[in-house]
């Protein structure tokens, strides 16, 4: 599916992409909503549409992925429940085989991820992934999301990396095409970023059901 002799380097998102969203789901869908219903006195029905309601407001911004907005927002110690549900944090089948192959091949791998720095911290912890990197890179550090366009071109002063050059794999349309109008060229979505729920049709961009499909 990948000429890799045209690509430098590899942009790979982190939640959906190279670890199951599951816990994700899990976390903000289910746990959170628990804790907050039992802090505040609520039913879990209730809970969990207040909560739905209180994340589209912000969805696809910088807050909506920090820990720290939501620990303060809804009073609940963000980082302390996620490591109650950290045993959920798994890798996506042959992740690893993938950065080993692309390593092999002299490939750059850079992960780029809008997740905010302690949930990152946790999940390289819990993953063991960080030395399959040349690079991590966390959006909150350069304040923009990936959804936005800019946020690319800041990412450039960071490292120069050639769009033209580039391969990202992400779980987000939006994120996609951002990456694109920027100008990276090689753009690939995944087709299953929950392995509990059913597949997600991309049709505007090339997906890929695993990584053994595209082995350098």
């Amino acid at each position: 599916m990948i000429d890799w002799r045209g690509i430098d380097t590899v942009l790979l998102d982190m939640d959906g992409t190279l670890l199951d969203l599951h816990f994700d789901n899990h976390f903000w869908l289910k746990h959170v909503p628990r804790r907050f219903a039992e802090k505040h006195g609520l039913d879990a029905a209730a809970s969990e549409r207040e909560l739905g309601d209180r994340y589209r407001k912000i969805e696809g911004t910088l807050d909506w992925y920090c820990v720290d907005h939501w620990s303060e927002a809804l009073e609940l110690d963000i980082p302390a429940l996620k490591e109650e549900m950290a045993h959920l944090i798994a890798v996506h089948p042959r992740v690893e085989d993938f950065l080993a192959a692309l390593k092999a091949a002299g490939k750059r791998r850079w992960l780029v991820t809008n997740a905010h720095g302690k949930s990152l911290g946790l999940k390289m912890r819990v993953t063991g992934l960080s030395p399959w990197f040349d690079r991590i890179t966390c959006a909150h550090d350069l304040g923009l999301p990936k959804e936005n366009p800019r946020f690319w071109g800041k990412l450039q002063t960071i490292e120069a990396f050639d769009p033209q050059r580039s391969l990202l794999i992400d779980d987000s349309p939006s994120v996609l095409r951002s990456a694109r109008q920027y100008g990276i060229a090689h753009c690939y979505g995944i087709r299953r970023p929950d392995t509990r729920k059913p597949p997600v049709e991309l049709d505007e961009f090339e997906v890929i059901d695993g990584f053994g499909q595209i082995m350098p």
